[in-house]
């Protein structure tokens, strides 16, 4: 089937003093909703709730019925351009629906969709972000509940209130292949402190998720907080510190430096299909792992279509995003890269409870590289 996508715009990110101006109005366009025609969230949860009643078949069919009727879809999600384009596309060729899509950094679809909520604006019937996003979201009580088969595929670290992971983050050490033929790639995450990798090594200014995982992991292992602090300190010293993973990854290829600590592994990936000289394999564990996924809003304009692209993302969709080098948070039969890998989860809940804490302390390590601008 054929549908004409209505596409949102990225505009500037939303100032924080937004979640508590007045009056304000929604920045939606297009087709993403218009101001005081917000449905009520009793009907779109009561949707949630008769539709989850339902199963295999008879709610697929029950489910296309009433979106088609709705005839529209608002997405709002933090999917790089190239992944949300896949995904989108691969919807529509499905079913008989207008999607408008709205893509930006995840804080700020947080909060635009903050924003909106406190305008009583339906901006957006469904939201696929990072877990930090979806907790504070939950916490706020905007996402509607959801049932259904797929979601029980999903491993526990990745179900949540509120929310379902549907893709993983891989944070792992990658290296480009040609200049640590002297010095050899790190074996083990404590290997990324040695005094060999000094000036050859990169950290990301906004990584304190991979920090705060790291440093709880180690502490679980034994290890006393001097000596974690001090691991991570001899990682920094004369570490270039670098804003954005991709920005990372390209630098990396390029040979600015030999080893980067904490890298998505998906987009080492793609610039290795590219020819360009890195790798992350074999990888260092434990892998840690952070969730992304999807949530329902509770006062969707269109709740059928919103709830049958929930449906779609843990079971089509998986393969999309598969295809786009993603790590699905339902592995397929056979067909897991991670089988026999330890793996960790980001503890989301003391991500959003905690962040001040683990920014600042992860702020004070990063003051020992050196900021590197592209």
């Amino acid at each position: 089937m054929c549908a004409t996508r209505s596409r949102l715009a990225a505009g500037a990110a939303l100032a924080a003093l937004a979640l508590t101006a007045c009056g304000g109005s929604p920045t939606a366009t297009n087709n993403a909703g218009a101001e005081g025609d917000a449905a009520p969230a009793s009907r779109a949860e009561s949707v949630y709730a008769e539709l989850s009643a339902l199963a295999g078949q008879e709610r697929r069919d029950e489910l296309v019925k009433r979106a088609e009727e709705e005839g529209a879809l608002t997405i709002y999600t933090s999917m790089t351009s190239d992944v949300a384009d896949a995904v989108v596309e691969a919807f529509e060729d499905t079913f008989d629906l207008d999607v408008s899509l709205y893509r930006a950094g995840s804080e700020t679809v947080l909060q635009r969709v903050l924003q909106e909520q406190k305008a009583s604006f339906a901006g957006n019937d469904v939201i696929e972000t990072n877990a930090t996003e979806l907790f504070a979201l939950a916490s706020e009580g905007v996402l509607g509940d959801y049932q259904g088969e797929r979601r029980g595929l999903v491993p526990e670290a990745g179900k949540f209130e509120g929310w379902t992971a549907t893709r993983f983050n891989l944070f792992s050490p990658s290296w480009n292949t040609e200049l640590v033929k002297d010095i050899g790639a790190p074996k083990s995450w404590e290997d990324l402190a040695d005094p060999k990798y000094d000036g050859k090594l990169s950290m990301e200014v906004g990584d304190y998720d991979w920090y705060l995982t790291l440093y709880k992991y180690w502490q679980e292992q034994g290890k006393s907080e001097a000596e974690i602090d001090k691991l991570f300190a001899d990682m920094a010293d004369g570490a270039k510190i670098v804003k954005g993973h991709t920005v990372q990854g390209e630098l990396l290829s390029a040979g600015q430096f030999a080893v980067v600590a904490s890298n998505y592994t998906y987009l080492v990936e793609r610039v290795k299909a590219k020819g360009a000289p890195v790798d992350y394999r074999p990888l260092v564990e434990p892998v840690i792992a952070r969730p992304n996924g999807v949530g329902l809003m509770k006062n969707a304009t269109n709740p059928a279509a919103a709830m049958l692209f929930y449906d779609w993302l843990l079971e089509e969709g998986q393969l999309v995003l598969a295809e786009e080098g993603l790590t699905p948070s339902i592995a397929g039969e056979g067909d897991d890269p991670l089988k026999g890998v330890e793996v960790i989860p980001v503890d989301v809940e003391a991500l959003l409870t905690e962040s001040e804490k683990w920014t600042k302390k992860y702020e004070a390590v990063i003051q020992g590289g050196e900021q590197v601008a592209k």
